[in-house]
């Protein structure tokens, strides 16, 4: 059962900063955006861009990666709840696509709404908050009563393997790269890296980066790109 334990605990402290980030970008959005009439295809293309990055936080958990496929392999019994899981992901995945389908609807429009866009954001945190209470109160009782003590063992070890391999990757990646801005560090970081720094960076960020250094799993729309390929272009004209 320490294994157990030590396993949990490290999952909750993942969750801990994964709910900090969320709420912390939450806010941000409801003090800034809410108080404008309108906003920006760069504001829009920015809020775009963070929701993508916490989502792909979000995503990338230990818990996503290791102990819910352990939990499908051991009971049957967390399929309903699983499927919970997946509808709140599908929620928040879903407002990512409609933000990117306004950035390609913008093109044509002047600005957007800054009400309705920070109603979407405040959607996808709150589906992205309830998705981690039920994980923190549903899933890991599951899991403390279905998972065996090998498998324990076995999650405990992929635990120690994936943050030797994210060590080791970000000690690469820092002898390998010339020096870069906290922000663009942030953006070009793994998603297991601190995400708690990644919101207060994200607020003072200037909305246009070349394309090349930003890192995206989400696909944004060719049209987006073709804007930013055009306006760097006339920057330069």
């Amino acid at each position: 059962m320490l294994t157990a334990t030590y396993t949990l605990v490290a999952l909750s402290v993942e969750q801990a900063n994964i709910r900090i980030s969320l709420q912390s970008f939450q806010k941000y959005v409801q003090a800034t955006l809410l108080r404008q009439h309108g906003m920006s295809l760069n504001q829009l293309e920015f809020a775009c861009e963070s929701l993508n990055r916490l989502y792909q936080a979000c995503h990338w958990r230990k818990i996503e990666m290791y102990l819910i496929p352990a939990i499908r392999q051991a009971t049957q019994q967390a399929d309903q709840l699983l499927e919970e899981l997946g509808r709140l992901n599908d929620s928040a995945l879903n407002v990512i696509r409609s933000l990117q389908e306004q950035v390609a609807k913008s093109q044509q429009d002047n600005e957007a709404c800054g009400e309705e866009i920070a109603e979407r954001i405040d959607n996808f945190c709150d589906s992205m908050l309830n998705r981690l209470d039920k994980e923190e109160k549903e899933l890991f009782n599951v899991a403390r009563t279905a998972i065996g003590g090998e498998a324990w063992f076995a999650i405990a070890n992929q635990f120690l393997l994936h943050d030797a391999h994210v060590a080791e990757a970000r000690r690469c990646r820092g002898a390998l790269t010339a020096p870069a801005t906290s922000a663009q560090q942030l953006l070009l970081a793994e998603p297991d890296d601190n995400v708690i720094d990644l919101v207060p960076v994200l607020a003072a960020l200037p909305v246009e980066m070349p394309d090349d250094e930003l890192e995206t799993n989400i696909p944004v729309s060719e049209l987006q790109y073709q804007r930013r390929a055009n306006g760097r272009g006339a920057m330069m004209d």
